[in-house]
């Protein structure tokens, strides 16, 4: 009978776990989102009003997928903020304006003191 070579245990290898953890970090990495979040606040007009909204300055927007109106005058994104500064801005919206419309002239107006912005349905 022979003797059986005794059992010499090798050294782990560190190289496939720091692989497949470094594999694990790349995936879930490229599926996670980079991009910031941000809240835009929407308005909707209601019926009805107070005395106070009575006396405020309002100007009619009208907003399309290729088109921005002022009143009854086109205009561009930049000439629209330069021209509202207070009171209240009504909203219409086409029926082809896409939510990145809304959302670029919501960002322009936004955060100014004195000035509300009423999505009308």
């Amino acid at each position: 009978m022979r003797n059986a070579a005794p059992f010499v245990r090798r050294p782990l290898a560190m190289t496939p776990l720091i692989d497949v953890i470094f594999l694990l970090l790349l995936f879930f990495m490229l599926t996670s989102t980079f991009s910031k979040y941000g809240e835009i606040e929407l308005s909707n007009a209601t019926a009805g009003g107070t005395a106070t909204e009575a006396t405020q300055d309002r100007v009619f927007v009208q907003l399309g997928a290729d088109r921005l109106v002022l009143n009854g005058a086109p205009v561009t994104l930049e000439d629209l903020s330069a021209q509202v500064t207070t009171g209240q801005v009504l909203v219409s919206l086409d029926p082809d304006v896409t939510a990145q419309h809304l959302v670029d002239l919501l960002v322009e107006l936004r955060g100014r003191d004195g000035l509300s912005v009423l999505v009308l349905e």
